[in-house]
C-alpha cells in the first residue's frame, strides 16, 4: 500500500469511528439521559474500529462487526458480574485474555477483532459493581456496534482482489509462460512473489483451519513454486528435440487454464487425475528410452535425440526432463487443491494422502488439530497468548488492589503498548509516556479553563476524536497517546464533574500498565520470536533432513511395489510452527538486518524441497535396473547420509551448538553415471546440496562452496 493510500485509509477509519461514536453518544447522554449507555456507545466504535483490525472492506467489514456483536455483549455481561470483587475479575481476565489472544490460531480475522473484544470485558469488570446497570451497558454497546457497522457500509474502503482471483491470475500467467513463452523469467518470479501471504491483505489470506482455506493456501504455495520452476527452466535448455517434455508441458498449461477458470467463474473444475496420468505416461516413455547408462551431454553439432533410432537420451535431456516432471508435480498439486476448495471432501483420496491429509477430515477435527498443534510452548501464538493474559490479569489485580481511579486505563495500556519483545515494548511505553505527559498538560489546562461548561466539551469532543484518530496513527505512538488523552478528558467531563486530576490519574495508570507490560515481557519470552525462530528452523531442518536417506533408498529399490514415501506429518507440523515463528519475526521491529541474520526464507525453501521430494520421487522417480550392486548406489546412499548430516550440522549452528563435522561429498566412483542410477535422485540431491550450502553460508557468514551431490 502506498503512503497516500495508507493516509486515505486512516482518514476514512477515523471518520467512520467519529461518526459512529458521536451519533450514539450524544443522543443517549443528552436526550435519553443514560450516561452508562452513552459511555459504552462511545467506546464500542473506538474498541472495534480503532483497536481492532477489521479485515475486508464495505459490507464485509460491516458483517464482521455484526458477528462480533454477540461475543461483545457476552463479554460485557460477564465482566459486569465478575466485577463483584478483584479476584473474580482477575481470574476472568486471565481466562478471557488468553482465549481471545489465542484466537489468532484461527487466522487474521479473529485475531484482528480480539483486542477490541478484550476492551468490552475490561471496561465492564471494573467498579462500580452494578449488575442493575447491565441493560443500559448492553444497550449502549449494541448501539455503538450497529452504528459502526452502518458506517462501514456507507463509507467503505476500496475493495481488494480476493485470494481466489489472485490465484487465478497467477495460474493464467503460468499457462502463458508455458505455451507462448512471452512471459519473462523475471515476470514469472514477480508474479510468484505477489502470491506470498505477507503481500496479501489479512482479510484475503486463506488462514482458516477448514478444508477450503487449507487447500487454497497449499495451492498458493504450489503456484509460487510452479512459477519459480518455470522461470528457471530456460537455464537448462534441451540439446535435442524433447517431444515428451513438450507434451507434458502442454498438459500443465491446460491444467493451469482450467483451474484459473474454475476459481474465477465458480464452475467445478474437472476431476483431478488427467495430469497424473500424463506424468505416468511421461515417466514410462523415459523408462523405455533410457533402459541403461546414458551418454553424457556433449557439445557435438548433432546431439543424441531422446528415443530416436534406439539411442538413449543425453544426460542433459534427462536432467531437464526431471525438472519438467517436478514442475508438473507442482501443477498437479494445484489441480488437486482447487478440486478440494471447490468440492470439499474429494470423491477419491488424493495421492499421496499424507500431503493432502486434511482432505478427508471433518471441520471439527481440523480445528482441533489446529488448536492442539499450537498448544505448545514452541508456538509463538501460544507464547503471545500467555504473555497477554498474564499482563492483563496482573494489571487487573494491581489496579483493583491499589484502587486506582479509572483503573481500566492500566489494562488498556498493557493491551495497546505490549509488544512481542521487551525492547519494542520499552520503546512504545517510553513514547506513550512522553505523549501522555504532553496530553495531560494540555488536557489539564483545558479542564481548568473550561471548568464545568459541559456544552463546551460537547462541542469539542467530535473534532477532538476526528483529529486524534487521524493524526495519531500517522504521527506515531506519542501523538496517539497524547491526543487520546484529550479525547478522554472531553468525554468524561460530560459524564461527571472532573478536574485536572483526571489527567494525573491517566498518567499514573498508563505508567503502571507500561511497567507491568515490561515485567511480563521480561518474564515471558523477552526476545519475541528471535530465539523461537532459530529453534523452530533447527527442528525443521532435523526432521526434514531425516527424510533424505529413506527417500534415496526408495529410489534405489528396484522393485516398485516396495517403494513408499517416508512419513512426513511430523515435518509438516514443524513447517507450520517454523512459518508462524518466521512470520512474527519479520513483523517485529528491531530485528537483525538481512545482512546479519540467517536466510530464514532459504531454510523454508530447502525444507519444502525435502518434503516434496520425499513424496514425489518414490512415486514418479526413475529407478535402476535389477542387477548387481552399482557403485553409484553406494555413493548415492553416502551422499544422502551426508545431506542429512549437513542439515543436522546447520541445525546445531542455529541453536548455538559447535558441531565438529564438516561438509563431505564422497568422490565419484569409476564409471559413475548418475542417470544409470536415477537422474531424478541426482537432480534432487544436487539442488538440495546447493540449497543447504547457501543456508550454511548465511549462518556462518562464509561464502557458499560450489557443491554438487
Amino acid at each position: 500500500m502506498s503512503a497516500e493510500a495508507g493516509r486515505a485509509a486512516i482518514l476514512r477509519r477515523s471518520l467512520r469511528v467519529t461518526v459512529a461514536a458521536s451519533v450514539g453518544f450524544y443522543p443517549l447522554l443528552y436526550v435519553a439521559d443514560l450516561p452508562a449507555a452513552a459511555l459504552y456507545a462511545l467506546f464500542a466504535p473506538i474498541a472495534i474500529g480503532l483497536l481492532s483490525a477489521i479485515p475486508g472492506s464495505g459490507r464485509r467489514q460491516a458483517f464482521v462487526v455484526l458477528r462480533a456483536l454477540p461475543p461483545a455483549l457476552g463479554l460485557a455481561a460477564l465482566g459486569t458480574f465478575l466485577a463483584v470483587d478483584t479476584w473474580s475479575a482477575t481470574g476472568g481476565m486471565l481466562v478471557i485474555g488468553f482465549l481471545l489472544a489465542f484466537a489468532a490460531v484461527a487466522g487474521p480475522r479473529p485475531a484482528g477483532a480480539a483486542p477490541g473484544l478484550q476492551l468490552f470485558y475490561i471496561l465492564a469488570c471494573f467498579p462500580p459493581y452494578a449488575p442493575d446497570a447491565l441493560g443500559e451497558r448492553l444497550t449502549g454497546l449494541a448501539v455503538g456496534m450497529l452504528l459502526l457497522a452502518a458506517s462501514h457500509a456507507l463509507l467503505p474502503d476500496p475493495p481488494v482482489p480476493s485470494y481466489r482471483k489472485r490465484l487465478a491470475a497467477a495460474l493464467a500467467t503460468a499457462a502463458r509462460g508455458v505455451t507462448t513463452g512471452e512471459v519473462t523469467p523475471q515476470d514469472l518470479r514477480d508474479t510468484g512473489a505477489r502470491m506470498r501471504l505477507s503481500r496479501v491483505p489479512p482479510s484475503e489470506r486463506p488462514a482458516g483451519a477448514g478444508r477450503t482455506d487449507r487447500a487454497l493456501e497449499q495451492g498458493g504455495r504450489a503456484v509460487r513454486r510452479l512459477l519459480d520452476q518455470l522461470a528457471a527452466l530456460p537455464e537448462w535448455p534441451s540439446p535435442a528435440p524433447d517431444h515428451a517434455s513438450d507434451t507434458l508441458l502442454g498438459r500443465v498449461a491446460v491444467v493451469c487454464d482450467t483451474c484459473a477458470d474454475s476459481l474465477v467463474t465458480g464452475r467445478r473444475p474437472p476431476a483431478p487425475g488427467a495430469l497424473e496420468q500424463a506424468m505416468r505416461n511421461f515417466q514410462s516413455e523415459r523408462v523405455r528410452t533410457a533402459p541403461g547408462p546414458v551418454a553424457p551431454a556433449r557439445p557435438a553439432p548433432e546431439p543424441p535425440t531422446a528415443g530416436a533410432n534406439g539411442r538413449t537420451p543425453s544426460l542433459a535431456v534427462l536432467r531437464r526432463q526431471s525438472r519438467v516432471l517436478a514442475l508438473a508435480e507442482s501443477a498437479r498439486i494445484v489441480e488437486v487443491t482447487v478440486d478440494i476448495a471447490a468440492n470439499g471432501r474429494p470423491a477419491d483420496p488424493p495421492a499421496p494422502r499424507e500431503l493432502f491429509w486434511y482432505a478427508e477430515l471433518s471441520t471439527p477435527k481440523l480445528w482441533a488439530r489446529r488448536v492442539l498443534g499450537n498448544a505448545t510452548l514452541r508456538s509463538v501464538l501460544f507464547q503471545n497468548a500467555v504473555r497477554t493474559a498474564l499482563g492483563l490479569a496482573a494489571s487487573r489485580l494491581v489496579a483493583g488492589s491499589l484502587d486506582l481511579d479509572h483503573g481500566f486505563w492500566v489494562l488498556l495500556a498493557v493491551l495497546t503498548l505490549g509488544r512481542t519483545t521487551v525492547g519494542a515494548t520499552w520503546r512504545a511505553a517510553r513514547r506513550a509516556l512522553a505523549g501522555n505527559a504532553v496530553g495531560a498538560l494540555v488536557a489539564g489546562a483545558l479542564l481548568i479553563g473550561l471548568g464545568a461548561h459541559t456544552d463546551a466539551y460537547a462541542i469539542l469532543l467530535a473534532p477532538a476524536m476526528l483529529v486524534g484518530f487521524s493524526l495519531g496513527p500517522m504521527l506515531g505512538t506519542a501523538y496517539t497517546q497524547g491526543l487520546f488523552t484529550l479525547v478522554v478528558a472531553t468525554a468524561f467531563a460530560q459524564l461527571a464533574p472532573v478536574t485536572w486530576r483526571l489527567s494525573e490519574a491517566r498518567m499514573v495508570d498508563v505508567a503502571t500498565g507500561s511497567v507491568i507490560g515490561l515485567l511480563c515481557g521480561l518474564l515471558a519470552w523477552p526476545a519475541g520470536a528471535g530465539r523461537e525462530v532459530r529453534r523452530a528452523m533447527a527442528e525443521l531442518l532435523r526432521t526434514c533432513g531425516g527424510l533424505v536417506p529413506p527417500t534415496a533408498e526408495a529410489l534405489l529399490t528396484p522393485s516398485p511395489g516396495s517403494r513408499s514415501s517416508p512419513r512426513t506429518l511430523p515435518s509438516l507440523h514443524r513447517l507450520r510452527l517454523a512459518e508462524a515463528a518466521y512470520a512474527q519475526y519479520r513483523s517485529e521491529s528491531g530485528t537483525a538486518s538481512k545482512d546479519a541474520e540467517p536466510d530464514w526464507h532459504a531454510v523454508l525453501i530447502a525444507a519444502q524441497h525435502m518434503l516434496l521430494g520425499a513424496h514425489r520421487l518414490p512415486r514418479f522417480g526413475l529407478r535402476p535396473e535389477i542387477g548387481p550392486p552399482n557403485p553409484s548406489a553406494s555413493r548415492a546412499r553416502t551422499t544422502a547420509a551426508g545431506l542429512r548430516a549437513d542439515a543436522d550440522r546447520i541445525a546445531s549452528l542455529l541453536t548455538g551448538g559447535h558441531p565438529v563435522s564438516e561438509p563431505n561429498t564422497p568422490p565419484e566412483p569409476e564409471g559413475y553415471s548418475p542417470a544409470s542410477l536415477s537422474v531424478d535422485l541426482e537432480v534432487w540431491m544436487t539442488s538440495l546440496g546447493r540449497q543447504l550450502a547457501h543456508v550454511e553460508a548465511s549462518v556462518t557468514r562464509r561464502p557458499a562452496p560450489d557443491r554438487a551431490a
